[in-house]
């Protein structure tokens, strides 16, 4: 499943374990190609937490995190950013980026 975070919530979720974060928003055509490929990894990887963040709700996080375009996602492992990933990527693709850190 993946869960929506906010400016509120997002510090504690990624303090520990790995997880992906998709910053995205509604009006984004790639994101919603994007979004099904994200919630099909997250019903298959148990061990990873999927969180999505919308950027025009939550526009101090995504300018913090220096995002620039969407959709962007981070792998982040307790609490640091690992990797960072700009555009529209297949299952297999993220896939096999997680699996660097599991």
């Amino acid at each position: 499943m993946v869960e929506e975070l906010n400016e509120a919530t997002f510090g504690e979720a990624v303090a520990e374990g790995l997880s992906l974060v998709d910053f995205w928003a509604p009006w984004c055509g790639p994101c919603r190609i994007q979004g099904p490929i994200i919630d099909e990894l997250a019903e298959e990887m148990d061990d990873v937490s999927f969180y999505k963040v919308n950027i025009d709700d939550n526009q101090n996080l995504a300018q913090a995190l220096q995002v620039m375009s969407i959709p962007t996602m981070m792998i982040i492992q307790d609490n640091n950013i690992k990797d960072v990933i700009v555009g529209v990527h297949q299952k297999q693709q993220l896939a096999d980026l997680l699996n660097q850190y599991r």
